[in-house]
């Protein structure tokens, strides 16, 4: 990686040394883990991720999760999501997302990535908002089904045994009406998972609002046996700080913020460490960071018209503040080459410096609330019915979300 334009930071909130996240057996440096994002957190991604957190940290400076796979595929032996959970040499711990809803599905699955050693933790996706997930019972409301969703964990964790600590993530629950998020973190704790995430929002809220980080303070006070980490709405180093300050919580999840920000690592594992380096990359920054993407993107993929539609994506979010037009923002969009892509960045005036505020705060799409959509008569119990049970297979999407 190149030596990017950095600034002092605002001073940090909490004086206190760095606190190492402990996941079973493994010990994160920096408390921070990368958020799986369909379609963005792929290896290429992760590695990109990676370098920046390594600038301020003795490891990579956080956890990195792979895109969320579903566990039918893996026991369908599907070959993309085989190769969505093969993790690159530097990936240490290689860490993998799941998301199931049969028991016995969910169980085959880790038996099968353990078999093939192929991770070193796994993750169980309990807060998918999408309406195509969530009518069929999955996703954020299937922890309404209390006894579905601890027969989950606990298969997981009896099939990934000691070394393999299986983590969950969830949301607040279905809406206000419906809280699921004490339940779920006093189940995870029994049954043997080694830390939950809360994303402070509900299904109904899906990425709009604010993030209730008092619901994150209230589960770290109610689950004292394993860690807690917080996700939502951490924007900046600071952000991440202050909600550790304000809830307790062991560490941060971080998602949309880091989207064509992959140096929001570099700045997170500096206010980890207590310095107040941050990362102001200058629009040479930007092209130096998108040309290593398109990079690891082709080493990925193996095909570079593949590895470049795929980092077309990511234009709107590296530019996000940018002195960089709309004709050029759509060029860009349609690069086709490494090649392609330089000639394109060569236009660019490199020596823009950083834009300052343009750049920060809320990035991504956030909508606004939505009606959950259940199946019929779910809210009405927290037993599953047999009819629920019998359609329930159907939210078994390759759809990622939380």
């Amino acid at each position: 990686m190149t030596t990017l334009d950095s600034a002092p930071a605002p001073a940090v909130t909490d004086g206190s040394p760095r606190r190492a996240l402990t996941i079973g057996p493994h010990t994160i440096d920096t408390p921070v883990v990368l958020a799986p994002m369909a379609g963005i957190t792929n290896m290429a991604f992760r590695l990109l991720c990676r370098e920046f957190g390594a600038l301020h940290s003795q490891d990579d400076g956080g956890l990195y999760v792979s895109e969320m796979v579903t566990t039918r595929a893996l026991v369908e032996d599907h070959k993309e999501s085989w190769r969505l959970v093969t993790m690159g040499e530097r990936e240490t711990p290689r860490s993998v997302q799941l998301y199931g809803v049969d028991p016995a599905t969910v169980r085959r699955a880790v038996e099968m990535i353990r078999e093939r050693d192929l991770a070193d933790h796994i993750d169980l996706n309990f807060g998918c908002p999408v309406p195509k997930v969530t009518r069929r019972g999955g996703g954020g409301v299937l922890p309404w089904k209390s006894e579905l969703f601890t027969r989950i964990v606990r298969s997981a964790v009896e099939a990934a045994g000691p070394e393999v600590p299986v983590t969950v993530k969830t949301r607040i629950g279905i809406d206000e009406d419906h809280v699921t998020y004490r339940d779920a973190g006093l189940i995870a704790q029994e049954v043997g998972a080694a830390a939950i995430a809360l994303h402070g929002r509900t299904v109904v809220q899906h990425y709009s609002g604010t993030a209730r980080w008092d619901a994150i303070a209230d589960l770290k006070e109610l689950v004292t046996d394993i860690p807690v980490l917080g996700n939502g709405d951490i924007w900046s180093a600071e952000d991440a700080l202050e909600m550790m300050e304000q809830t307790g919580c062991d560490g941060v999840v971080v998602g949309r913020g880091c989207q064509g920000r992959p140096w929001l690592f570099a700045d997170l594992a500096a206010g980890f460490a207590g310095k107040p380096d941050r990362v102001r990359p200058s629009m040479g920054d930007i092209a130096t960071i998108l040309r290593r993407h398109a990079e690891l993107l082709v080493e990925y993929f193996e095909d570079e018209g593949r590895a470049l539609r795929d980092l077309r994506k990511h234009v709107a979010w590296y530019f996000k503040g940018y002195p960089v037009g709309g004709e050029m923002r759509h060029r860009l969009a349609t690069m086709e080459s490494l090649a392609d892509l330089e000639a394109k960045l060569a236009e660019l005036d490199l020596d823009s410096p950083y834009p300052g505020a343009a750049v920060e705060g809320p990035r991504g799409r956030a909508g606004s609330p939505k009606r959950a959509v259940v199946p019929e008569g779910w809210m009405s119990s927290r037993e599953l019915t047999a009819d629920h049970a019998a359609r329930l297979h159907e939210a078994e999407l390759d759809t990622s979300g939380g």
